[in-house]
């Protein structure tokens, strides 16, 4: 009777314990990579031929079709993002597949970076972010919200190519270390920080914008970083998918994409020989809006006047995540869960002085 009695009382307790006190929480680093302006399309069914074999978009068709086609998508895309399709989506989650009525989309009403980055890092659409003028954050992020915890203080960094970023995570207030653009490490102390310094000092900036540093020394800092300091939360944005985009460069704007996915191998392969990371940290991949797709010249834009590029993708592959895969249905997910995700994935619920889109369950153990 004794014996029963004690386990009504702990059903009764698992039952009006909050869910994040009851799962076993095994996540305790985050890292959000986002590849700018990267569609579902190319995610999800490969090169589109359109663009691959036409010399306006690809000008070295014959070298195009050796690196990126195959007979069919599923061949295809896995060409573009081996570690995605070979990794994430088989010990992980990957959304956005409309062909299977996977939906994400966003929630701002606007459809290009600032808006975007805004809605993924704080959880909230706020019209006023309707540029991509480089203005401090009103918003409270879910890094600030997490730096101001006492167990992740110092321990959230960021790096990306587009030095607006900087200004999105509000590194003035909220004292997040924040590399972007072309920022220099200050007072470099080993050898590979001089070296990248060099290589950043040396490397000329993209042509199409001579704020925005070439995504490998993004990746390498970022790398250098972690092995350095081993931050709990960190962010990398990557930037050339979408300028070589807008420059029309199909066939280099997809040779850009899968050495993104090289640097998530990489990296992926680099936290699981590091204890603290080894089976305790959740990667998330996204982007900050779709592109155009038909006709296909709207491949190069985005924007409320480019239709459909709202349409986005996720993926999560981490030890709170089962591993389901490629998802199908479901309800419509939107870029202003994120942050409240990746909260929850490190055993927190992000509130703040904003609305904030609700987690995405379905990405944590239940």
């Amino acid at each position: 009777m004794k014996l029963l009695l004690r386990i009504s009382g702990l059903i009764f307790l698992l039952a009006v314990t909050p869910f994040s006190l009851v799962r076993a929480q095994q996540t305790q680093n985050v890292i959000l990579v986002t590849l700018d302006g990267v569609r579902w399309q190319e995610v999800f069914s490969g090169a589109d031929s359109t663009l691959l074999f036409d010399a306006a978009y690809s000008p070295d068709t014959a070298s195009a079709r050796k690196f990126f086609w195959a007979a069919n998508p599923q061949e295809r895309r896995k060409l573009i993002f081996p570690f995605l399709w070979n990794t994430v989506v088989k010990e992980g989650q990957l959304y956005g597949n409309r062909l299977k009525g996977s939906k994400v989309n966003t929630s701002n009403p606007y459809w290009f970076s600032y808006p975007g980055y805004n809605e993924i890092l704080s959880g909230y659409a706020d019209e006023r972010i309707k540029s991509n003028d480089k203005i401090d954050n009103p918003n409270t992020t879910v890094l600030e919200f997490l730096n101001n915890k006492p167990d992740f203080k110092g321990k959230i960094a960021a790096f990306s190519s587009w030095d607006v970023i900087e200004a999105a995570v509000n590194e003035r207030k909220t004292g997040i270390y924040a590399s972007a653009g072309n920022e220099l490490i200050e007072k470099p102390k080993t050898a590979t920080d001089s070296l990248l310094n060099s290589m950043m000092t040396t490397v000329p900036p993209q042509v199409w914008d001579k704020t925005v540093r070439p995504d490998f020394l993004t990746y390498y800092a970022a790398k250098n970083y972690l092995l350095q300091n081993r931050p709990r939360v960190l962010f990398m944005q990557f930037d050339e998918t979408d300028g070589l985009a807008h420059a029309g460069r199909y066939a280099d704007d997809l040779r850009m994409i899968n050495a993104a996915d090289a640097f998530l191998a990489d990296l992926w392969k680099t936290v699981q020989q590091i204890p603290q990371y080894a089976g305790k940290t959740t990667l998330i991949v996204t982007t900050d809006h779709g592109r155009g797709h038909t006709p296909k010249a709207t491949w190069k834009g985005h924007g409320t006047k480019t239709p459909d590029s709202y349409q986005l993708w996720f993926a999560v592959i981490g030890p709170d995540t089962p591993p389901t895969g490629e998802q199908s249905g479901g309800p419509v997910l939107f870029q202003n869960q994120l942050a409240a995700t990746l909260a929850r994935l490190l055993g927190h619920e992000f509130k703040c002085e904003h609305p904030v889109g609700p987690p995405v369950l379905t990405v944590l153990k239940r």
